[in-house]
């Protein structure tokens, strides 16, 4: 752990800090107590995260075994696994579906690798992209790949838009982050409205995915202040049922210069998570309104009506 750490991590000098922590504590004796593989991911994770409170930097416990990688310092990864993770779990979608008041709505669990799960994401976005408003639910996204954070932007933008650059200490770059100049099936757009569901719990990948809407005007963020992960990196096998997952980058907004570490991404509109979705489909069944009502349309805005009927009556 300590050579991953000394080796890997994004700031050399942290670094050196986790590492000085954790050899004093072994030292003193503060880990021998520990009896199952999971009490001892637990306690090292607290450990390391008292020195910059990096919630990226953790060493986590797996039921199954890993399995054993091809280099020393080889990331953990089963393709065969992942690939299946990634159709079981119809690409980190658990719904997407039109709403009444022609509201879109999509709630994302994981945001996989855009490789791999592209394919059905961009099924789910030409689905919506005909509502006059997107929900983009992100309140249980514990985060996931920056490229499929561009590859879901690309149909919210209508031109090719820079949205994240991410610095890495192994290679010594730092790599852009833009939206695709076309996409398969069809675009939401760039100018119908956009709201994004966050909570306390929202991290990582689905933080960047805010923050990238938020710092470019896209989407207005309503629910909780975010976790505040910005740090992606990679995870090595320490032993059979043990993982370390070293921070090895930083992500940088081109329009803030920054990013969200340890401050998570503030809301627009701070209400609990609980109350999101309510605040956000009144929001949008608000614009729905401004729409008329002629033709096609007044079909919509009488959805709309029971809609905002329904909402107050739960308020009531």
């Amino acid at each position: 752990m300590c050579a991953l750490l000394t080796r890997y991590y994004v700031f050399p000098d942290v670094g050196e800090q986790v590492v000085e922590l954790l050899r004093r504590r072994h030292s003193a004796g503060a880990f021998p107590g520990v009896s199952t593989d999971e009490e001892f991911g637990i306690a090292l994770t607290h450990a390391m995260q008292t020195v910059n409170g990096d919630r990226h930097l953790r060493l986590l416990y797996s039921v199954d075994e890993i399995p054993v990688q091809d280099g020393e310092d080889s990331e953990v990864f089963d393709e065969v696994a992942y690939r299946q993770e990634v159709l079981l779990s119809a690409g980190g979608i658990a719904a997407a579906q039109r709403l009444d008041g022609n509201v879109g709505y999509l709630d994302i669990r994981t945001l996989h690798d855009a490789n791999i799960a592209a394919p059905i994401v961009s099924a789910a976005m030409t689905l919506l992209a005909g509502t006059d408003v997107l929900i983009i639910d992100l309140r249980r996204c514990p985060g996931g790949s920056p490229l499929m954070v561009a590859h879901y932007c690309s149909y919210l933008f209508d031109d090719p838009t820079h949205l994240n650059d991410i610095y890495d200490r192994p290679s010594d770059q730092t790599r852009q982050f833009w939206t695709a100049p076309s996409v398969p099936g069809a675009k939401f757009g760039g100018s119908k409205p956009v709201y994004v569901l966050t909570s306390s719990t929202t991290f990582s990948g689905a933080e960047e995915f805010s923050y990238d809407l938020q710092s470019r005007g896209r989407a207005r963020v309503v629910g909780e202040q975010t976790k505040g992960g910005a740090h992606p990196g990679a995870r090595y096998r320490i032993g059979p049922h043990l993982q370390l997952a070293v921070p090895q980058g930083r992500a940088i907004n081109p329009v803030t210069g920054t990013n969200w570490e340890g401050c998570g991404v503030r809301p627009d509109v701070d209400v609990s998570a609980e109350d999101a979705f309510d605040t956000a489909y009144g929001l949008a069944l608000e614009h729905a309104f401004t729409l008329g009502r002629e033709g096609a349309r007044r079909a919509v805005v009488d959805e709309a009506e029971a809609a905002r009927e329904g909402l107050c009556a739960v308020r009531r």
